[in-house]
């Protein structure tokens, strides 16, 4: 009994302090004005000044700062280039946001790599390139339009493959030219500029030697019809 009756004293403190804070909320004005000291709103006017005008590149940045400002840019600086080599924008499915920042901020970028293709090994010496359904015409004409000379370098990721669909095509120099046959194939037809490709950590640090020889046939077999090859190196795992 007086476990039961602890319990109906702390339930009824839990919904007489629920009762009073949403009274509180709901009738005093002025608490609703009040703001908490470790929020920030995001600052949504245009920007007159650069990121690096406005102090914003720093070794340590502040939440505070992030913010405030991730949604601002100056208009001004959006043909401007502070870095002088190779810039490759990757787009990301659980960042839609990206599509629309790549349109505006085009001419900074060389390159452009949308998360879109996954290439299949459908038995011996046959492949095929899946996700085309993705590919936006009216995205890529819209972000040249920005920059004539970016180049479209779809993500194209390894997958479903076995260990044995590795050990197959790295050990086959018909599966390989296969392979290469098909990804020139579907880059000149649907207008790519070539590939980034995804497959350096498939096989968790094996086999290097025969993947570094698969990418270099590839590499040249697209390089021979003037399409670009961009590989994912993920960060070494040290223990």
């Amino acid at each position: 009994m007086r476990v039961e009756a602890t319990l109906i004293i702390v339930l009824h403190t839990i919904l007489s302090t629920l009762l009073v804070s949403y009274v509180s909320a709901t009738l005093s004005r002025t608490d609703a004005k009040k703001k908490d000291s470790k929020t920030q709103e995001p600052e949504m006017s245009q920007a007159e000044r650069s990121v690096l005008e406005r102090g914003l590149v720093v070794t340590d940045p502040q939440w505070k700062d992030i913010v405030k400002e991730e949604r601002r840019y100056c208009q001004q600086a959006v043909t401007q280039h502070t870095f002088q080599g190779p810039v490759l924008g990757y787009l990301t499915p659980w960042n839609s946001h990206g599509y629309d920042v790549a349109k505006v901020f085009g001419s900074k970028l060389t390159s452009v790599s949308p998360v879109w293709l996954q290439l299949r090994r459908r038995g011996p010496e046959s492949f095929h390139i899946t996700g085309l359904h993705d590919h936006d015409p009216g995205w890529v004409k819209a972000v040249r339009k920005a920059n004539k000379k970016i180049k479209m370098l779809p993500r194209l990721l390894f997958d479903v493959w076995s260990y044995q669909d590795y050990m197959s095509v790295l050990g086959s120099e018909d599966e390989i030219e296969e392979l290469g046959t098909e990804m020139v194939d579907v880059a000149k037809t649907e207008g790519f500029d070539g590939y980034t490709l995804e497959l350096w950590s498939q096989l968790g640090g094996n086999k290097r030697v025969e993947l570094v020889h698969m990418i270099t046939h590839i590499c040249e077999a697209l390089k021979e019809k003037k399409l670009d090859c961009v590989l994912v190196i993920p960060p070494a795992v040290t223990r």
